[in-house]
Order: structure tokens, then sequence, then C-alpha cells
């Protein structure tokens, strides 16, 4: 079967809006992610939070934060015994956790 390659041009201009559009949600969502990302950064004076920063920031206990930091889809760094997440890490997981549930 032969292939008319005028027809795939008639596609791309569809995809690249899609595209277009893509890139744009995912600007904003980046946007808004560095944003509060600094804001939790300048309010606790650190880059990485702990157990008990994640208590204050989501107002649940420390075995349910425990538990998350030790879920496989939290971005958790392990430092010594600690376990951290960076603020940017939390930020990004934070949105996307929230866009899949809301």
């Amino acid at each position: 079967m032969a292939v008319n390659i005028d027809d795939s041009y008639e596609a791309r201009p569809a995809i690249l809006g899609e595209y277009k559009a893509l890139l744009s949600i995912n600007s904003e969502i980046g946007i808004a992610a560095a944003i509060e990302a600094q804001r939790l950064a300048e309010k606790y004076g650190k880059d990485f939070l702990c157990c008990e920063d994640l208590v204050s920031i989501m107002g649940v206990g420390k075995n349910n934060i425990r538990q998350m930091l030790n879920s496989d889809d939290f971005p958790t760094m392990e430092i010594g015994n600690r376990k951290v997440v960076s603020v940017i890490a939390f930020t990004l997981w934070s949105l996307k956790n929230n866009a899949i549930i809301g």
C-alpha cells in the first residue's frame, strides 16, 4: 500500500497543536511547582523536608507520613538513617497526586 506523503502533512498541524497545549500545561505546572517549592524552602529554611516538616505541611500524623516516606511512589532520599524529600520533588509529587485524586 502506497502512502501519500502529503497525507501525513495534513495531520501535522493537529499534532503540533496538541503538543503545544501539552507544553503549556506542563509549563504552568512547572512554574507553579517552582513557586511553591521556593515558598516552602524559605518557610522551613532548608531544601530537604523531614518527617516533622511533612507532618506540619500536610496536617497528618507521623505514622501516615512514615508510611508515605516508605512507599515506592514517594520521592525520598536516605541521608544516614533518615528519610527526607527535596522540596521540589515533594512539590511535584503533591501536584501530580492532587491532579490524579482531584
